[in-house]
């Protein structure tokens, strides 16, 4: 688990393709290695990666074919940057929200502009996701933990303060942009639990106005 408060940017310095899937070195020279180890998590843009090799100033990670679905790692080069963030630990502040480092799909930034000191940007989520994407509440975009301040059907709005812009690559976004997805977990399990015996079935229930209305949840 993660709490979405970036700690530095990397930059891919290797990739290489395995048998159909990808092995990558991060190197992060500005990043804490002093309590790090093989097998550790480091959110990587979001993505939840297992450090495989540790050089002093990098790791190396494998990356599933999955994974690179759901992610915009199979749009990187060599030199990207990245952010990175250490696994939390029962000490660490959780000052953004629970992020699990489970990208759910890719999303796009539709348009960037300034307001006053802080940079607004509205990007598109896939149609699939918006329903998790609510007016105030928590979203990770490359690992960083947002708060969304609109929503309009599939695309929603994001104030970036100048912290923010600096320390994360959310700094370099332009119309066009890729970005890595996470929706707020406990949306997920909402919607599951809502579900019921349903959500046992084999290609289950959707969870639809209808299907609210004939349970009792709407009147």
């Amino acid at each position: 688990m993660f709490t979405g408060i970036i700690e530095t940017i990397g930059e891919i310095v290797s990739l290489e393709r395995r048998g159909g899937d990808l092995r990558l070195e991060v190197l992060a020279p500005a990043l804490d290695w002093s309590d790090v180890a093989l097998g550790d998590s480091i959110a990587t843009n979001g993505v939840c990666l297992t450090a495989v090799k540790l050089t002093g100033q990098s790791f190396v990670a494998d990356v599933s074919v999955e994974t690179l679905n759901f992610s915009t790692i199979k749009y990187w080069s060599l030199g990207a940057k990245v952010n990175l963030e250490k696994a939390l630990t029962p000490q660490t502040r959780l000052g953004g929200h629970l992020v699990s480092g489970h990208v759910d799909g890719v999303g796009e930034v539709v348009k960037r502009y300034t307001d006053a000191r802080s940079e607004r940007f509205t990007l598109r989520a896939p149609k699939e996701l918006a329903k998790y994407i609510a007016h105030k509440g928590s979203i990770t975009i490359d690992g960083t933990s947002l708060t969304v301040n609109a929503v309009n059907g599939d695309q929603f709005e994001l104030n970036i303060v100048p912290h923010t812009l600096v320390k994360t690559v959310i700094g370099s976004y332009g119309s066009g942009t890729k970005v890595n997805l996470e929706v707020d977990v406990i949306a997920r399990y909402l919607e599951r639990l809502l579900l019921g015996d349903k959500a046992a079935e084999a290609n289950g229930a959707a969870l639809t106005e209808a299907f609210l209305a004939d349970n009792g949840y709407l009147k």
